[in-house]
């Protein structure tokens, strides 16, 4: 027997590292009041917020009423983001926004985040390193809009500075089983250990514990402690379905699964899988379980074809399965799935 050849993949699989960079993000806001008696301090001089701290480095806001430099911003208002700590090779993505104090959220937004993957972070090296612009804008048309109110003017400053580490396998992780729980809930039951309640089904009986029914079920919960309940009931006799759609319901009530068809048929029974998942739906339609409706469903969904989607289809509708009926319409809508599909769906629906 030849031995299967790994694929490149799984060459490196032997051992395995992540690298993960992100950002830590804060935001500062920043009002100056006043801002006319602010005009006329100079080129390059500047007011600056507080002092803010993200990602573990401080920072400031500096804003030049005058612009930061006479001979290429004197007609503007500059305003830069200043690292405010000692850092070397900070790297780092801006935003500045001028809010709009009218309340029509129309915000000037200067984003570095949204040019990130274009030029990447921006890298300041030293503390004072500053980022921003010079031409943040005009200043006549700053002083004639929405953004300044009052003699007041309102930015939003968020920094994210970026952080990289390193993920590898943890040497002391412990390994966690899976849940096991369906597993003992069913040898409970098979054991017939503490049942308190007997069902007869044809010809058949199953035992059950009342609590876990009722913990799972509305019906049994109503049926065993409700008000009109009765919490002596030790047997009750089921007309509804037969033995082995109960104990398929039962399995389900007990492990949250859907149960394997071959597991629960005779080999002798002429029932299909999907007979015996339609009759499972109705079941799980009357005891209001209603996850074990959707698996039905889903189970339906995956054996449609020619000679089951009428039957499913009258059974969706039955049921109130909007998803299931609106995939079996679907199904007999297109051209190459229809035949005798839609007489044998009218057959069903009028010979309920």
């Amino acid at each position: 027997m030849k031995k299967r050849k790994k694929s490149n993949m799984e060459d490196f699989k032997d051992s395995e590292s992540k690298s993960v960079s992100e950002t830590v993000n804060g935001s500062h806001q920043f009002t100056i009041k006043g801002y006319s008696l602010a005009k006329g301090m100079g080129a390059g001089k500047c007011i600056q917020s507080d002092i803010f701290t993200v990602g573990g480095y401080d920072w400031a806001i500096y804003f030049y009423p005058d612009g930061k430099n006479p001979e290429d911003s004197a007609m503007y208002v500059s305003v830069f983001i200043a690292l405010a700590s000692e850092g070397t090779d900070v790297r780092a993505l801006f935003e500045l926004t001028l809010v709009d104090q009218s309340g029509k959220g129309k915000h000037k937004v200067h984003s570095h985040f949204d040019r990130a993957l274009e030029s990447g972070p921006y890298t300041l090296k030293y503390r004072g390193s500053m980022w921003g612009y010079k031409r943040f804008f005009r200043r006549t048309t700053l002083e004639s809009s929405d953004y300044i109110k009052d003699d007041c003017l309102i930015m939003n400053c968020t920094v994210g500075v970026v952080r990289t580490r390193l993920e590898g396998p943890k040497l002391s992780s412990i390994p966690v089983p899976p849940s096991d729980m369906g597993q003992n809930l069913r040898a409970l039951l098979e054991s017939e250990v503490g049942c308190d309640i007997m069902f007869q089904v044809g010809d058949e009986t199953f035992k059950a514990h009342k609590l876990i029914l009722a913990a799972r079920s509305p019906v049994f919960k109503a049926q065993f402690f409700g008000l009109v309940g009765d919490p002596n009931l030790d047997k009750i006799v089921v007309k509804d379905f037969e033995p082995s759609i109960f104990k398929a319901m039962l399995l389900f009530i007990y492990t949250d699964k859907l149960p394997d068809v071959q597991e629960i048929v005779d080999s002798t029974s002429m029932c299909t899988s999907t007979n015996m998942v339609q009759h499972l739906l109705a079941a799980a339609d009357l005891y209001n379980l209603d996850r074990l409706k959707v698996l039905c469903e889903a189970k339906l969904c995956e054996e449609l074809n020619a000679d089951t989607v009428a039957t499913t289809l009258a059974l969706a509708e039955q049921h109130h399965c909007a998803q299931l009926k609106a995939i079996c319409l679907k199904f007999a809508a297109t051209p190459s799935n229809l035949g005798g599909a839609c007489s044998k769906y009218y057959r069903c629906k009028f010979q309920r």
